[in-house]
C-alpha cells in the first residue's frame, strides 16, 4: 500500500502539470533534506513542499509547516540554485492536501511564495 505522503506528492505533481507547470525533479536530495518537487513556470524555478494528511487527523497540512521547516525549505532552494547555477527568479510554494478515507482528494490548496 502506497504511503500517504507518496500519494500526496503524485496528486500534487499531476495538479501542477495540469496548471501548466513543467516538472523538473521529484524528491531531490540536498545536504539539508529533500525537496518534494522542483517545477518551472514562466521561467521561474519553484520549489514545492507537499503536505498531505488524512481527513481524520487533527492537524491540518498547513499547520505542519512551521518556521523550522520553512528555514529548511529555503536552505534547500538556495543549495539547489547554487548547484544548478540558476540565475533566474525562484520561489518556494506549498501544496497542502487532505485525503478522505479512500485516499481521494478532499481538499487541495496551492500557496505561492510561502
Amino acid at each position: 500500500m502506497e504511503s500517504v505522503w507518496k500519494i500526496g506528492e503524485n496528486i500534487a505533481k499531476e495538479y501542477l502539470k495540469d496548471k501548466g507547470y513543467e516538472i523538473i525533479e521529484q524528491n531531490y536530495r540536498t545536504k539539508y533534506s529533500e525537496i518534494d518537487l522542483v517545477v518551472k513556470k514562466d521561467n521561474i524555478l519553484i520549489f514545492v513542499e507537499v503536505r498531505t494528511k488524512k481527513s481524520d487527523v487533527f492537524v491540518s497540512p498547513e499547520e505542519s509547516i512551521n518556521q523550522k521547516k520553512l528555514k529548511k525549505l529555503y536552505w534547500n532552494a538556495e543549495a539547489y540554485v547554487a548547484s544548478k547555477r540558476w540565475e533566474g527568479e525562484y520561489r518556494v510554494d506549498a501544496v497542502c492536501i487532505v485525503l478522505d478515507s479512500d485516499n481521494k482528494v478532499k481538499e487541495l490548496e496551492h500557496y505561492e511564495g510561502v
